[in-house]
């Protein structure tokens, strides 16, 4: 019997009736994002505030943002900015002396502490620019006007309809109905606002658009205390107006459709109003880099209609998990975060980019993005039957290639080593921990080994193969023979970047060992499948790696002092849980590690991703109901909002990483693994109070 996907999708449609300034909305599609207050629009930005990491307000959850929306702002003597060849510094490696981004300062509670210009420049720049601000202003009869304010409104309802995939609003205005329906187009950087009342009939109800400069800050993605910093230019055009954006080397373009009745007019250097003679206020407006790549922009019933058939098939293709026959209470909440999160992806982490920990709804460290995270943002959607999803992103790394490789070679390896915090230009930033990291090395054999799992073609193969490749002979390269096998690092820091202060001497971390072995030989595999023989080196590394240390019968962080400290991500447990089974991990150690890990971590220091790691491994080593548990323990970075986003901090207010890892764990959980024991759903407790309804789902490796 097949899952009813309209009522498994439509009992966690999401609905608001007051301001809750940490769970806001949002429509989008993977490249273009809009995130909207109780107004259906971005009227109260004040109320959805981000805390910088000084404890400050310094921007807003309430963002529009698009994959190619970047700025970088002018730097240096000749405003050119900064080369990070310049900020460079010399370890000593087995390889030999080599260059890592590193810092001359550290990164402290206030974000950067460091007095170097340039490696402050470096770290900020490019960065994601929040397009402009959309919400709704009073007119007086003199022409005067103020934004809504919150005191104006009343009896909100809102909902996300998650199978239509459109925010409908209805307040009360001052005791004037308001409907406000908020759509974004599946295939296009269009936004479409349809605002019903009579008091836009009157013209007391306006729409503001304002445009902000970009802003070098941690969190915000707009600056608006220097209008003199960028231009903005409206014109009348045939079929509407267009907005000309310039701001530095940087610009991008906005068409806004000539709907019935609709006027556009600048009140301000950057502030634009829009109103209607008649009832209805329809706002259709396309966002591109430049003026001749505007999308075309036609109705509101148009782009409206558009999502109303996207969402639907979204949801009836692709995986589908239905818990909602078990007893156990748990199921619900593990079926509405693993719903709401599919959205979430879809809309923040499926475009051509791999995306930031806080996608496009608002900027965590500026808008650049991890790749140590990316696995995280997008490893889920091949499991989830919707390999498409990931392809996207996944290409990226060939726009990267050649800036990886040269890391690589300038470090005295061969293949391609990538970074770790950069933007579109594959640029690395900076830093005491992110130059050190080495566990994004093998995401894109793992990336694109799911992808062929769920797509298997020799399409994939020829597209990216040379990525594997590229990869693995970086990893081959790096690893340095030892006596007692081959070795990682020093320098290095491990996924539990708790060890960044002794990065010049941690070796060995049990995750990346594992990881190291297990994407060698799937590169291997991807050799033969392309007819080509396998690697020889590549093989004498996999098979000759350093034992993980093992200490007090449990597995180490890392093989020197301290060898595991109880902070930050258990990534030991990686080992067996992201990765599938290797000759280097013992299961019965591992399990005797996931106990000790639950006996007396730091949950406050976690981060949301780490709850599914506890999941996978406890599921793999046999231990579901230890599953389950974790997916719902009571701790504060697992806490996911009534908007499903998952939460960290006051200053990270939300966290896709969590969301993927949800995915990817209920995934494996349902669908099982290569080789597993037990029924249909071996990471579920088989007591006789789960029914686990799944279809559509892949196996993981």
């Amino acid at each position: 019997m097949s899952i009813d996907r309209r009522a498994l999708v439509s009992r966690h449609s999401v609905v608001v009736t007051e301001i809750d300034g940490r769970s806001p909305l949002s429509v989008g599609n993977g490249e273009f994002c809009f995130t909207v207050d109780v107004t259906g629009l971005q009227t109260f930005p004040d109320r959805y505030p981000v805390a910088s990491r000084d404890g400050t307000a310094d921007a807003t959850l309430l963002g529009t943002q698009a994959q190619w929306g970047w700025h970088t702002e002018p730097a240096g003597d000749d405003g050119a900015g900064y080369r990070l060849e310049d900020t460079l510094i010399t370890y000593d490696t087995p390889h030999g002396p080599a260059p890592y981004a590193d810092m001359t300062g550290s990164i402290g509670a206030g974000g950067d502490r460091t007095d170097s210009a340039a490696e402050l420049w470096l770290r900020a720049n490019p960065h994601r620019l929040d397009l402009g601000r959309i919400g709704l202003e009073l007119v007086d009869d003199d022409g005067g006007a103020r934004p809504v304010a919150p005191d104006d409104v009343a009896g909100v309802r809102q909902v996300l309809d998650l199978w239509r995939g459109v925010v409908d609003t209805t307040f009360e205005l001052r005791g004037e109905p308001v409907r406000v329906v908020t759509a974004c187009h599946p295939d296009a950087d269009v936004l479409a606002v349809r605002i019903v009342s009579d008091a836009v009939r009157s013209g007391r109800l306006a729409v503001r658009l304002a445009f902000p400069y970009g802003s070098q800050s941690w969190h915000d993605a707009a600056d608006w205390s220097r209008p003199e910093a960028h231009r903005t230019a409206l014109e009348r055009t045939g079929d509407g107006w267009r907005v000309d954006r310039e701001l530095d080397a940087d610009g991008y373009a906005v068409a806004i459709a000539a709907t019935a009745g609709l006027a556009v007019t600048r009140t301000g250097a950057h502030v634009l109003r829009a109103t209607a003679g008649t009832g209805t206020l329809d706002l259709v407006a396309g966002f591109a880099p430049s003026a001749d790549r505007l999308p075309a922009v036609s109705s509101f019933d148009a782009v409206r209609a558009a999502a109303e058939a996207h969402w639907p098939a979204f949801w009836s293709s692709g995986g589908a998990v239905d818990l909602a026959g078990s007893a156990d209470p748990r199921a619900a909440e593990i079926e509405r975060r693993t719903v709401l999160s599919q959205y979430l992806t879809a809309i923040n982490c499926a475009g051509s980019l791999p995306p930031q920990e806080t996608g496009l709804v608002c900027n965590s460290w500026r808008g650049r993005f991890h790749l140590e995270m990316h696995w995280w943002h997008a490893a889920h959607f091949p499991l989830w039957g919707r390999p498409e999803l990931l392809g996207r992103s996944l290409r990226w790394y060939h726009t990267a290639l050649d800036a990886a490789r040269a890391t690589a070679k300038a470090q005295g390896h061969s293949g391609a080593r990538w970074p770790k915090q950069v933007g579109p230009d594959a640029r690395e930033s900076p830093s005491p921990i992110g130059a050190f990291l080495i566990w994004q090395q093998p995401h894109p054999i793992h990336l694109a080994e799911l992808f062929y799992r769920a797509a298997p073609s020799r399409e994939v193969i020829d597209e990216f193969a040379g990525i594997v490749f590229e990869t693995a002979e970086f990893m081959a390269s790096y690893a340095v023979r030892t006596e007692r096998g081959f070795q990682l690092g020093p320098p290095l820091v491990p996924a539990q970047e708790s060890y960044g202060s002794i990065r010049a001497r941690a070796t060995n971390p049990t995750f990346e060992l594992a990881y190291w072995h297990w994407a060698l030989e799937t590169a291997q595999r991807w050799r033969e499948r392309a007819g080509l023989p396998r690697d020889e080196r590549w093989g004498a590394v996999a098979r000759g790696l350093v034992r993980p240390h093992v200490r007090d019968g449990v597995y180490t962080a890392i093989d020197v002092e301290p060898y595991t400290i109880r902070t930050d991500h258990p990534s030991m447990l990686c080992a067996l849980g992201v990765l599938p089974e290797t000759p280097l991990i013992d299961p019965r150690i591992m399990r005797a590690t996931l106990h000790d890990v639950l006996d007396d971590w730091h949950w406050d220091s976690t981060w949301g991703w780490d709850y599914p790691v506890i999941a996978m491994t406890a599921a793999r080593v046999g231990e579901p109901e230890l599953a389950v548990a974790a997916l719902t323990m009571p701790a504060t970075k697992n806490e996911f909002l009534p908007n499903g986003h998952n939460r960290q901090t006051s200053s990270l207010p939300l966290y896709l990483p969590g969301n993927g890892g949800v995915l990817a764990a209920v995934a494996l959980m349902a669908a099982g693994w290569d080789g597993a024991a037990g029924g249909p759903a071996p990471g579920f407790p088989d007591d006789g109070r789960w029914t686990v309804e799944a279809e559509g789902l892949v196996p993981a490796p």
